[in-house]
């Protein structure tokens, strides 16, 4: 077995992409919406207290202020009503000087998650999970590309990483990534895996591909003898570890900063991939956390910028 001293997979860091992104957002704002002109504005909507969740909506209100949109952040009880949150969104909608509407998944059990999506007005849906944003992006006619999906190709590409030719397989079927990541992928001439929970023989599909998506939710799942030799293995999932020998095992040479973190705030990240084995075969691979989560807050402020463009007659 190569050792790590000699055989480590470059780290596709997402934080300067995503800051390259952020920036081009705040130019093309200040270009079009000039002093004295309305802002485009994001209206984030939160239901319940999950910590995840509650953070996940803090940075991209944060992203908005970075980048001059403006924003509303909606946080409702537990307790909401599927009635109670159509009728926020109702509004929402109505509402000319709101351009993109978020709410933040997943959503109470009480609630139809899918009746939400639905009432979205798809001109303001910079989620791009409304089924006529989805129809669009399966035609090849995008409007609106999911975050993380359209964060995957921008680190690909801006990082010259073939895709053209090359097999893909991206392990998870769910709509906010697996499936869109797929078409996105396709569109672009790759040939396309897409594995799942019944997949037979998992590692002996994942090790075909030159770029191996982990979109599935399970921590550390995809192992060394998952990945193809040379391959880039994109890593969407986000798990907490709080055991130490856990983390041992996982990071290797890097233990130490992420016992650390366990120490200090019970737990640290990792991905669906296991980091320490995936350097050793894999040329390049996304880090957690650092990687396509930072990507995927960049992306939602170009698609809201998009959406105020379109809106305003402005593209």
């Amino acid at each position: 077995m190569v050792s790590v001293a000699t055989r480590h997979a470059e780290i596709l860091d997402g934080r300067p992409l995503a800051e390259q992104i952020k920036r081009e957002v705040a130019i093309e704002v200040a270009r079009l919406f000039q002093e004295g002109a309305e802002k485009p504005c994001l209206a984030a909507v939160r239901v319940g207290e999950d910590p995840a969740s509650a953070v996940y909506v803090r940075n991209k209100v944060r992203a908005c202020e970075e980048v001059g949109l403006a924003s509303e952040l909606h946080a409702l009880s537990e307790s909401t009503t599927t009635e109670q949150l159509l009728e926020l969104i109702g509004g929402l909608n109505r509402r000319e000087e709101i351009d993109g509407i978020l709410v933040q998944l997943p959503l109470p059990e009480q609630i139809d998650e899918q009746k939400i999506i639905e009432a979205v007005d798809p001109s303001k849906d910079v989620d791009g999970f409304h089924p006529m944003n989805v129809g669009f992006l399966a035609m090849g006619q995008a409007r609106f590309v999911p975050c993380t999906p359209a964060g995957i190709i921008e680190l690909l590409e801006r990082n010259k990483i073939e895709i053209a030719g090359t097999a893909a397989c991206i392990v998870g079927r769910s709509q906010i990534v697996g499936r869109p990541v797929a078409s996105l992928l396709l569109q672009r001439h790759a040939t396309v895996t897409i594995c799942h929970s019944r997949t037979r023989d998992l590692a002996a599909v994942t090790r075909q591909a030159d770029i191996l998506v982990a979109a599935i939710g399970r921590p550390a799942l995809i192992r060394g003898d998952f990945i193809k030799p040379g391959a880039t293995v994109i890593d969407v999932g986000i798990n907490r570890v709080t055991d130490i020998e856990a983390a041992h095992e996982l990071f290797g040479n890097e233990a130490d900063d992420r016992i650390d973190a366990i120490k200090r705030l019970g737990y640290t990240l990792v991905g669906d991939v296991h980091p320490a084995e995936a350097d050793l075969i894999a040329n390049r691979r996304t880090p957690v956390p650092g990687g396509i989560g930072l990507l995927t807050v960049a992306m939602l402020m170009r698609n809201t910028l998009q959406a105020a463009k379109w809106r305003r007659g402005l593209d």
